[in-house]
């Protein structure tokens, strides 16, 4: 009989969240890694959380910054789902690697995403191996209808880093 920890892997396997990349700037340096755990936490004020693995260079990054851009990856970007998700900002400069420009407080924006925030780091709560932040918007581009990459579409990525 498998354990309640072992069943609730398999059951949350099956769901199919949305996928983002996240970005970040802190210091001179700049992050980014794939997100698969987020969610408009509060409608007024306007909330949204976003987590990030404690093991992902990112959280290096964005524990010394204020905030973060959240890119809402069409139905089409694998190749970036593969360049965020696959590879690790410990060895990669991901940014070399695809088109960005430097948006609201320095924040990598990635060109090819036409769906993206700006939110301020409002809070951040540890959540066993990852960490949430709570981020305020100040910035939003929506020029794009297409439908958002989910995670069946990219589960069989190999990760730059454990979960």
């Amino acid at each position: 009989m498998a354990s309640a920890a072992e069943s609730f892997s398999k059951l949350t396997g099956r769901l199919d969240y949305p996928m983002l990349v996240v970005t970040t700037a802190a210091e001179g340096e700049r992050a980014g890694c794939l997100v698969g755990f987020s969610t408009q936490c509060s409608i007024d004020p306007a909330r949204f959380l976003v987590c990030v693995s404690d093991k992902n260079h990112t959280f290096s990054i964005a524990r010394r910054g204020d905030a973060l851009a959240v890119h809402l990856l069409g139905s089409d970007a694998e190749d970036l789902a593969a360049l965020f998700g696959s590879e690790t900002g410990d060895e990669v400069d991901k940014f070399t690697r695809c088109r960005w420009h430097p948006g609201p407080r320095g924040l990598p924006i990635l060109d090819s995403c036409d769906r993206w925030f700006a939110g301020e780091i409002r809070q951040r709560h540890g959540f066993g191996d990852h960490c949430g932040y709570v981020l305020e918007p100040f910035a939003v581009h929506d020029e794009d209808g297409s439908d958002s990459l989910s995670f069946s579409q990219v589960k069989r990525l190999t990760p730059g880093h454990e979960a």
